[in-house]
């Protein structure tokens, strides 16, 4: 596909593209350097995802850890291929269990499932990788061991940490520095992951799943009321995917199959396909009013049936056919604002990156404790901090969502990837909880819609669906865009960037690659 983008920068940004024939993009400068480090000692784009995505649960503990679930889509050199690495209930995690709460618990042991990120770093270097997997570590161990200087943008989310979690006392050992967050510019050294990062690396993740970490995170559960076992850690196995996908303006976007939320991005860019929206300017009322409520449809239809791939009602490729999105499509209303029921999206802190080599491997990487550092569980003496993936739960009888034994929840993260004509285009992600679906969609319509170049589109205001009639749009949209879509009934507020997620992108030129990194996060995008 012609590289025909515009080349202009028509939002103020801090940043400028990079081009190159190999690109690490992530939100933290280090784990981008620690990629690049991989490919500079003979690594492909597989390895240089791992190191970084290593390095994050280190210098970014404030959106994943050791503890995380991830995702991830990548091109091979001949197809593209998905990777689901999330976490299963725990075997005990019963309904009645859960029937003392009003809501699905957003911290402690009853919102912690079973730890994937490991896996996926080994299934991904098993399968793809050139080097070993023990010196994918070596960056990491390096920034754990000697410490680091805490960035601003992640300096400002730790913040809140110490009000959060102030009932963890091994949450506090870990990752505050007497009692208090550390500030930008301060130097953290985190004082056991370097040890458990050397544990995972030497035995190819066992020591987690089954090895002595694995009997500590155990043996502090039975301790501390947790129900997770020896058993359910050690049944944990990744899965390969095949990504679901849909065509938008002669180019094809695949997302992760459920449990995750994927499915939103590809329903909502097929609701648009029935409008001319480019006839709109790409900041107008018009254009904006078009894509939300597009939005808002993909919410009502992924908030009611997404679950665990098991517990589906139906296939979920049956949401994205023609004549069904067609139908969607006809109740959006042009000169009025609806409320289509849809559920409650939720926050999320999540990292996202993505790497290419000049020999043609892209891959997209998404990883997460779902809410801030996690459950606020702390393994002793180990630095793991355990996601709180199992708040996304429902506690409605007979959802398809509905909490259940070793069962898969509703996941947020979602990776992305591009192809034109079975080749690859682009991979790119968008972190932020409920955000992710609507910035990809976002940033979809920008490049391919509007032509827009990817570090434009990643610059541009954004807005996000909240709830209701409820949206929040991003300072950088006109007055007039502000005023008109209040006319059609929106209930528009404004937030900080923080709402607006973070994305990372790589574009594959007619020769070599365009990188590009979001200026609401810390990271950047680095090639050679």
């Amino acid at each position: 596909m012609k590289t025909n983008f515009k080349w202009n920068f028509p939002y103020p940004s801090k940043r400028m593209p990079i081009l190159a024939n190999n690109i690490v993009s992530t939100s933290h400068p280090l784990a981008s350097q620690a990629g690049l480090r991989m490919i500079l000692n003979g690594g492909n784009a597989v390895d240089a995802a791992i190191a970084s995505a290593i390095v994050l649960t280190v210098v970014e503990p404030t959106m994943n850890g050791i503890g995380s679930d991830a995702f991830a889509i990548l091109w091979d050199g001949k197809r593209i291929i998905g990777l689901n690495a999330s976490g299963r209930s725990p075997l005990r995690w019963t309904y009645e269990h859960f029937s003392r709460y009003k809501k699905m618990p957003l911290l402690g042991w009853d919102s912690v499932t079973v730890p994937g990120a490991i896996s996926a770093w080994v299934e991904l270097s098993k399968k793809f990788g050139q080097l070993s997997f023990k010196e994918l570590f070596e960056p990491a161990i390096e920034y754990a061991k000697k410490g680091f200087l805490v960035s601003p943008i992640t300096a400002r989310v730790w913040e809140s940490a110490p009000t959060i979690y102030h009932m963890f006392p091994e949450f506090r050992k870990e990752f505050l520095q007497n009692g208090k967050a550390p500030k930008a510019g301060e130097l953290f050294c985190p004082p056991y992951q370097a040890e458990t990062l050397r544990l995972i690396a030497e035995t190819e993740g066992e020591e987690f799943y089954s090895g002595i970490l694995a009997k500590k995170i155990i043996s502090f559960a039975e301790k501390t009321g947790g129900l997770m076992t020896l058993e359910d850690l050690e049944k944990h196995q990744a899965s390969w995917v095949k990504p679901l996908h849909m065509n938008f303006k002669q180019v094809d976007i695949h997302e992760i199959p459920p449990n995750s939320q994927g499915l939103a991005a590809l329903i909502m860019l097929g609701i648009l396909k029935e409008f001319d929206i480019s006839s709109y300017e790409p900041d107008s009322a018009e254009s904006i009013h078009i894509q939300i409520e597009a939005m808002k449809l993909a919410f009502a239809d992924i908030y009611s049936y997404i679950s665990d791939i098991t517990s589906l009602e139906f296939d979920p490729s049956l949401l994205l056919k023609p004549d069904y999105l067609k139908e969607r499509a006809n109740l959006i209303k042009l000169e009025k604002a609806q409320n289509f029921e849809f559920g409650i999206p939720k926050t999320g802190d999540t990292v996202y990156l993505t790497t290419a080599d000049e020999d043609g491997i892209m891959v997209s990487f998404i990883q997460s404790n779902y809410i801030g550092f996690g459950s606020g569980i702390v393994i002793p003496g180990t630095g793991i901090s355990l996601q709180n993936r199992g708040n996304l739960f429902s506690l409605q009888q007979g959802h398809p969502n509905q909490v259940a034994p070793n069962k898969h929840p509703f996941h947020t993260i979602i990776p992305a990837f591009v192809s034109f004509k079975d080749n690859p285009i682009m991979s790119f992600g968008v972190m932020g909880g409920a955000m992710q679906p609507q910035g990809h969609a976002q940033i979809m319509t920008r490049i391919f819609e509007y032509g827009q170049n990817p570090q434009a589109a990643i610059d541009a205001p954004r807005w996000r669906v909240i709830k209701n009639l409820g949206i929040i749009l991003e300072n950088g949209f006109n007055k007039k865009t502000f005023s008109n879509l209040s006319k059609l009934g929106h209930q528009i507020t404004d937030e900080q960037y923080t709402k607006f997620g973070g994305a990372q992108l790589i574009y594959k030129m007619d020769e070599g690659y365009l990188g590009a990194s979001d200026p609401r996060k810390d990271g950047q995008a680095v090639g050679f």
